[in-house]
């Protein structure tokens, strides 16, 4: 029997296939984002179309659903469409993509880059400004989440967690994105654990959430599950991931980061053992003292440890200005009693900054035997520069990042009661601790102590309330007042407190 003749139909046909399998090559312009453009309710033929488009502009399209792919763009269908597809296609942790409608991707051609994700065109995470116009009332709402505000700066979050199995679970898929530089749901799994924190009562039914902002659907449908079933099933796929755990273990060297960790997967590094083996890996001084100190330093720093710490940098400091201010921040200030490592802020009210201090400090210590590892980073502050825009920008003052050693007997003597014997206790008598120095300007020292102190995401909230609410820009160096152009100066927390309007919250309740 005689093959059919070739029709018109199937040449296009085979030409749009052609164009999905060996798409012409384009300078890819915006390389954080890896899209996939879902054919379900779209069609073969406008999937094509939109796809070479998409090149054109400078996107990295794949024609298949892969591990690089970070959002998946769809065309007439729900979230509930297309996590049901995902479900069939054994992706695994589907929660890794971001799922966006159509009018994302056409915005961004009409503007030729990447538009804002979050908000109006995500399908799956929806924050409190994208919710249902005519959500359904509670019968009965808990009288805390009627005012709860948007920004954590204007939330008073205590130590007290009601709701830590959820904030865990959120933690861990937080922690997961940012792993894989997906900041945007990274965020919002991080505003969502930011507003359960602050709840003063344990979540035991879905209406008890009703009105919180930042607990979008993907959030919702994950605290249902935990309610029902007692934890999460992609908390759990997560957790037995390979990358995941990879990431966890290779970040947790000091001065190992996701590039690093990244590179090291790829090449098929999986242990720490493994990495210690090949001999051509060129590892960074910083990171070789992270392999070195390893066991000390990712066990957990006690709030005595902390103390002890204080006490060796306070008589280090004063040995050159006996004036100094020296101000334990961080967590420990936030009434924390464990932490990973030891932050301070050092100011001399007499002569306002002494660079040299911190580098006479180091030869103290060095002439001490106390200082294991220290980068020094100079001072690049400019007293006249604007604010930096971005949220999690690093200040400008004089730093140190170190590694000192802690004797025991320094921490035993502010104990109340002896640590047990351990064998590590018996091996040597001291701890490796990570702590960081930073050296600012009396006139910046509120400014400083308001940035050093956090929570991370206390502090996110703070800089974008000032910048679209109050028109300011806030950093760790200064207040700028955009409608006046004038400097706002500020010799307390309060004051930065009373040019943003704000009520002034006390550090133990800024544990965002």
């Amino acid at each position: 029997m005689d093959k059919p003749s070739t029709t018109i139909s199937d040449l296009k046909k085979k030409r749009r296939m052609n164009a999905l399998i060996s798409p012409t090559l384009h300078e890819i312009k915006f390389n954080e984002f890896v899209l996939f453009i879902l054919e379900k309710k779209m069609g073969t033929t406008r999937r094509a179309f939109l796809m070479e488009l998409a090149r054109r502009k400078g996107f990295r399209v794949e024609s298949e659903l892969s591990d690089s792919v970070t959002h998946i763009v769809a065309e007439n269908n729900s979230c509930s469409d297309v996590l049901e597809w995902l479900a069939g296609q054994n992706v695994g942790d589907s929660s890794r993509f971001e799922l966006l409608d159509i009018s994302w991707l056409t915005e961004c051609m009409k503007v030729g880059k990447p538009v804002e994700a979050i908000g109006k065109h995500q399908l799956v995470i929806r924050g409190s400004l994208t919710s249902n116009p005519s959500p359904k009332p509670a019968k009965t709402p808990p009288l805390a989440t009627k005012e709860v505000s948007q920004y954590a700066c204007k939330r008073r979050t205590t130590l007290n967690n009601c709701n830590q199995k959820f904030t865990d679970a959120f933690e861990i898929l937080a922690k997961n994105f940012e792993f894989r530089e997906n900041e945007g749901i990274c965020l919002a799994f991080m505003r969502a654990i930011s507003v359960l924190k602050c709840l003063p009562f344990t979540i035991v039914r879905m209406r008890d959430i009703e009105g919180v902002p930042w607990l979008g659907e993907q959030v919702k449908s994950i605290i249902e599950e935990i309610i029902e079933d007692g934890e999460s099933s992609r908390v759990k796929a997560v957790l037995n991931d390979e990358r995941y755990k990879s990431f966890l273990l290779f970040t947790s060297i000091f001065g190992v980061g996701l590039k690093t960790s990244e590179k090291w997967y790829r090449q098929g590094f999986r242990t720490l053992d493994e990495v210690k083996a090949d001999k051509s890996l060129k590892l960074t001084k910083m990171q070789k003292a992270g392999f070195l100190y390893h066991e000390d330093l990712v066990s957990c720093v006690a709030k005595e440890e902390a103390d002890a710490v204080y006490l060796i940098v306070k008589e280090a400091v004063r040995a050159f200005l006996p004036e100094a201010l020296v101000t334990l921040t961080g967590g420990f200030r936030r009434g924390k009693k464990i932490g990973h490592d030891v932050d301070f802020l050092i100011s001399d009210p007499e002569s306002g900054e002494d660079e040299q201090l911190l580098p006479n400090v180091i030869k103290l210590w060095e002439k001490q035997e106390l200082l294991l590892y220290y980068d020094l980073v100079e001072s690049t502050f400019e007293k006249t520069k604007l604010p930096s825009r971005k949220v999690d920008a690093m200040d400008h003052f004089q730093k140190c990042f170190l590694i000192l050693k802690l004797h025991h007997q320094k921490v035993d003597s502010n104990r109340s009661k002896p640590p047990p014997e351990s064998k590590t206790h018996e091996a040597k008598n001291w701890k490796a601790i990570r702590v960081d120095l930073v050296m600012c300007p009396i006139q910046q020292y509120a400014y400083a102590l308001l940035g050093w102190t956090g929570s991370r995401q206390f502090e996110r909230d703070l800089r974008r309330y000032a910048t679209h609410e109050k028109k300011m820009m806030l950093d760790n160096h200064a207040l700028y007042d955009k409608t006046k152009k004038i400097f706002l100066k500020a010799e307390s927390e309060e004051d930065i407190f009373t040019h943003l309007g704000l009520d002034y919250i006390e550090p133990w309740e800024r544990n965002a």
